[in-house]
């Protein structure tokens, strides 16, 4: 078709080398070729061999880091309140298992729960781009798939899936998620990232459950067509909880689609393209997508892990510098005049604020407050944002002297491909005229650049979270086994599991 409809005044259609008028008063159901998006996105998974060493190394430090921050969120009743069945004591032969409990679950709600236990605490991985979010949040919906998978398979007299396949699908996860996420700012337009949680697991799972090219594209297209989260829950004044299962409610509906789709639910071919009614027009300010690189295995080898601090990223270096400074100013907090925070437009945008901090979501997500503990306590742990330790009143009487100003380097390098930098200062000012040297922290430790730094340190605290949950012989034998980047791949899903079910 070279002609175009309009909803008004006459129409000239070119079909079969025919040229046909029509009235204004129709539209043309031809239906299109799908949108070039979503065919990139599903050859990528289908038919992309990752052969990156780095990317599957990665991925197994990101595996164990994930399950670790899952794990250690499970000691918070808050969180474990939410998981199981949505009816008590529904059976589900053959279920999702979730690490750290014994529930066993439809793999929808299965998703549900790892995906929720991944995200609760902030404190998995991170990619910072025109758009930020958390390219681990999609192990809830892989990891869900992979059991169901496997033991379903078992049952049938088939090999289980292997973690490679778990490792493999993780990088591809994070590829979508990451290259979505450099150039196209979804928080812009008020929307929330795990919009890019849903896609790329959707895109993976559909390839774990074998659905072929055209099935796929389908299955994304049922992702874009839904109405997406908003971003307020993340944002004064109303920040709260659902941002710590926002994750895990995107990897479910991925794998409830990919069933739907499974079952024979057609796709929606220009659900991004089509005038008025698609994503672009209706969503993204009539604006369609860039994708400035190829699909590969960039954004597992370059992802951001959250060692050091549970913090909403765009703070970790500025607790770093926080932390720094304590042992100066630990005696002098009622000498302090103005404690001076340079730092990059993101997180002016997303984590500076003031006034009444009303619960661990809003404070986790409040640069001053982050920064006030780490100043005052030489550190920053999940607890720190429970009431009892923000009733201190030391911490308020910090955030009112903080002065916020946007250092332009540090937003101009914090994009550039080759830095990627999340810059953060910090310089004190006492009463009496005197002042600290002002503290810069460029490259959190997690980042790539501070990669054989921050292993070991990623490493013990994956060994840390699992002392939460497990005997010394199991964190022994996990510990192991995780080490060793040959046997973990090589270890059935179905095997892995058995070993992080609660004792």
């Amino acid at each position: 078709m070279s002609g175009q409809t309009t909803l008004f005044g006459l129409i000239c259609l070119i079909v079969n080398n025919k040229e046909i008028i029509m009235s204004g008063n129709v539209e043309t159901n031809v239906r299109p070729n799908p949108d070039d998006v979503l065919v990139k996105i599903a050859d990528y998974v289908l038919d992309k061999n990752i052969d990156s060493l780095e990317a599957y190394d990665t991925a197994r430090n990101c595996l164990m880091d994930t399950l670790g921050c899952g794990l250690l969120a499970l000691t918070f009743p808050d969180c474990k309140n939410l998981l199981g069945p949505y009816v008590e004591g529904t059976k589900v032969p053959g279920g999702v298992r979730v690490p750290g409990t014994n529930h066993v679950l439809d793999p929808v709600k299965g998703a549900w729960d790892i995906g929720a236990i991944i995200r609760w605490l902030d404190f998995n991985d991170t990619w910072l781009a025109a758009e930020w979010g958390h390219p681990s949040d999609n192990l809830g919906g892989i990891l869900a798939a992979a059991d169901y998978i496997s033991q379903r398979n078992l049952a049938e007299g088939k090999d289980s899936l292997t973690i490679k396949d778990v490792l493999t699908n993780m990088i591809k996860a994070h590829e979508i998620q990451g290259v979505l996420a450099l150039e196209n700012s979804f928080n812009r337009v008020g929307l929330d990232h795990v919009v890019l949680v849903k896609v790329a697991s959707t895109a993976v799972i559909s390839s774990m459950f074998g659905l072929n090219k055209d099935q796929t594209i389908d299955a994304l297209s049922q992702a874009w067509v839904d109405g997406q989260s908003l971003r307020t829950y993340r944002h004064a004044p109303n920040a709260g909880p659902r941002k710590s299962w926002a994750a895990g409610d995107a990897t479910s509906r991925a794998l409830q689609l990919v069933l739907l789709t499974q079952k024979g639910q057609i796709g929606y071919p220009s659900v991004l393209t089509a005038p008025t009614w698609g994503f672009y027009d209706v969503q993204f300010q009539g604006n369609s997508f860039s994708l400035p690189r190829e699909f590969n295995s960039y954004v597992m080898e370059n992802v951001l892990f959250k060692i050091s601090f549970p913090a909403e990223f765009h703070a970790q270096t500025a607790v770093e510098a926080a932390v720094t400074l304590h042992d100066q100013i630990k005696d002098r907090l009622d000498d302090i005049d103005k404690i001076l925070i340079s730092t990059h437009e993101s997180a002016i945008r997303i984590i500076s604020k003031e006034g009444t901090l009303n619960n661990p979501a809003d404070r986790d997500h409040c640069l001053q407050y982050m920064t006030a503990i780490g100043l005052i306590k030489g550190d920053l742990i999940a607890e720190d944002y429970e009431d009892d330790v923000a009733s201190d009143p030391r911490v308020d009487n910090l955030r009112e002297k903080m002065v916020i100003e946007e250092d332009t380097r540090y937003s101009k390098e914090y994009l550039e491909s080759d830095k990627r930098s999340i810059s953060n200062a910090i310089q004190i000012f006492f009463s009496d005229g005197s002042s600290t040297e002002k503290i810069e922290v460029e490259y959190p430790i997690g980042h790539r650049r501070r990669r054989e730094q921050g292993i070991p340190l990623l490493v013990e605290k994956f060994e840390k979270n699992l002392k939460t949950q497990f005997s010394e012989s199991r964190v022994e034998s996990i510990m192991s086994l995780c080490s060793d980047q040959e046997a973990l791949e090589q270890t059935p899903v179905t095997d892995f599991m058995n070993l992080m079910v609660a004792e």
